[in-house]
This record gives C-alpha cells, structure tokens and sequence, in this order.
C-alpha cells in the first residue's frame, strides 16, 4: 500500500484530474475501476474520481510496490522531459520572481509551450530552472507541474507568466481569461498610422493553415469578437512604431488585425509584406516580426498575487527593434498608459528613425 497527503498544490483538483497525472501510465478506465474497487481510497472512504481534494486529504493506492511503480512510468522518462540544460541568459531573462509567481523576458525563437514531443519550451526550462533551485522534485511533478500562463508566438519576444504553484497558476489564468491583467506591446508596421484608434472586429481561425481571418462583421458561428488599441509612437519613412492594448486575446489576433488595416508587422511571414520583409532582413537582419509584449499592468489585489498587487511591469526594449528606431528607447520613458486610454498619441517622434526604410 503507498499513500500520498495532499498539499497545496493538489488541493481544488478534481480526484481523477489527480490521478491522471500523479498515475501516468495508467488508463482512465483503470483508474475509475480501482475507484469502485477500493483499491484507490481517500480518507478510506470509496470515491467517484469526481470528488474535489482538500489540503491533508490521504489518498491511498492498494497496489504493490512493483504494480504502483509500474503505473506512475519511469524516472528516466520524466527526466528527459523536465531537464533541459539551464542557461545563465534564463536567468538573467527572469525580471519577477516570488514564492509563486515567474514572470520571463521571453526571446523571440524561443516556444512558450511545446509544439512536437521533442521541442524544448519556455515550460521545461521552467520546470529545469526550479528543480535546480530545488523549488520542485521528481516526486512533485507526478502530481502538478509549474507552467507558462500565457503563449505568445515562437518569434513574438517578451513578458511571459508562470505560475510555480496550483493556487499562483489557477489565479493567473483567472486573470487573464477576465482581462483584469492588462496586456501592452510594441510593434513595428508599414506604413505610417498617424491617429490612436481602438478597432472592433471579427476573427475566425482556419485550423488546417493555422492562419486567421480578420472581418468587420461575423460570417459564422465560430467567428469571434477581437478588440484592439492602437497608439503610434515613432515613424520612419514608411513605418511606424506602435503602442498597442490588447484587449482580448485571441490567435494571431495583433498580426492578423494590422494586416486587415494595411499596417502588417514587419518581418511577419504569415500576415506581411514579403517584398518589405525581404528587403529589412538583407538590410538589417531582421527574420522575425517586429512584434513585443511589453507592458503587464496587475490590479490591486491580494493573495498569490499580493506581491506583484497594483504593479506594472515593463520588458527592455529589443536589440532588433533599435536597428528600425535606434534612438527610441529614450522617448519610450515618456509613453504613460494613459496614452492607450486616452485614446492619443504622445506626440509621433522621427528622431532617429532608420533613414534605410525610407
């Protein structure tokens, strides 16, 4: 027989949710089978797997030792998944940290989550990154894992949140999924948008492309409603440098809505200019599109998130932006948010715009 107290990081989840995870190996049925036949019990009462666990919960496996290792898979395989080599530049990418909050300096490359078996993400980087901090076990992560709140895009660069608890992780999706986290970022378009506007619209996903499709009205059932602020900053000859709210939060949201006003990212592949993006990658390096996730503004609030309570929190600036705007950093400390809710721009720079784009 083997037992496992539940802590805080199980307590809230559903009991076959648990087991799943802290079980691998073993099927659904299998273990809605041991349910009924009490060889899964918690507090030594018989269960329905649809149960939620408490902290201190004792769930107990009537197993032997040799079928119970059998069910929970291999060590060897678990370590494959959760040890990455650790960087010093992960490290140095962490600008908040707390007992269960993380919040990441996202590369442009690097994947938010895995996109094939072999893929090393922004999760397992966490995952290595605690386990070296000796925040996580083996043990531990047969029954939660510490992840990556938010995606953005393989090339899209900046704020990424991780919740490193249960509690820290359900709140920030909470968070996110009621917008009460407010989400800012820079990009670098065609063209020149002189007036700050908020747009309305429209998108549908085409799952077999995973491309986008933005519309001023719906065509389908599937269709759904974007919102999206945009404030110019800076411009150049032919493009301009963008503050944008995003409101909601959908899929390709930003790079498809730009397209739809004849303002596409520079560099994107999907959504730009391929003529543009040809000529900014041979004249300044650039093979990504020019698009930030630079602002994370918090609400008041307490709990998990007490810590980062009424904070907003900015990313650097990004290297490849500066070959477009070499001297904006500077004017970036003057943009307030109250930009974006007012509506206005802060006064549209050309200092130090890229004569080459011209």
């Amino acid at each position: 027989m083997k037992e496992f107290r539940i802590g805080p990081n199980e307590a809230g989840q559903r009991l076959d949710k648990f087991l799943g995870k802290y079980l691998r190996s073993a099927s659904t049925g299998f273990l809605y089978k041991m349910l009924r036949k009490k060889n899964i019990t918690v507090n030594d009462r018989k269960q329905s797997g649809a149960e939620k666990l408490s902290e201190g919960d004792i769930v107990r496996f009537w197993f032997s030792d040799e079928s119970f290792a059998k069910l929970q898979g291999s060590v060897e395989a678990r370590r494959a998944c959760v040890l990455p080599p650790v960087s010093s530049d992960f490290r140095r990418n962490i600008l908040y940290e707390d007992e269960g909050i993380l919040i990441l300096d996202k590369p442009a490359g690097m994947l938010s989550q895995k996109a094939a078996a072999g893929d090393i993400s922004a999760n397992e980087l966490l995952l290595a990154y605690l386990m070296e901090q000796g925040s996580v076990t083996e043990e531990s992560l047969r029954s939660f894992r510490p992840a990556i709140a938010n995606r953005l895009d393989r090339n899209t660069s900046g704020l990424l949140l991780a919740g490193k608890t249960l509690p820290a992780l359900q709140t920030l999706s909470a968070c996110l999924r009621e917008r009460s986290v407010e989400k800012y970022y820079l990009a670098c378009v065609k063209g020149r948008m002189r007036k700050a506007q908020e747009v309305r619209a429209f998108l549908s996903k085409n799952s077999a492309t995973n491309q986008v499709t933005v519309r001023s009205v719906p065509e389908g059932p599937e269709d759904r409603a974007i919102r999206t602020a945009f404030v110019p900053l800076a411009e150049a000859e032919d493009c301009t440098l963008l503050l944008i709210h995003l409101i909601t939060g959908r899929t390709h949201q930003i790079r498809a809505q730009l397209s739809a006003l004849g303002h596409p990212l520079l560099g994107d592949p999907k959504y730009g200019d391929t003529a543009l993006n040809r000529r900014i990658a041979a004249e300044h390096g650039i093979r990504r599109q020019l698009l930030h996730a630079y602002i994370l503004r918090f609400p008041r609030c307490a709990g998990v998130l007490a810590g980062l309570s009424g904070k907003t929190l900015r990313s650097p600036w990004p290297e490849d932006f500066k070959s477009v705007f070499p001297e904006t950093e500077f004017h970036l400390k003057e943009v307030t948010l109250g930009n974006l809710e007012n509506k206005r721009a802060p006064g549209l720079r050309s200092r130090g715009a890229s004569e080459s784009l011209k």
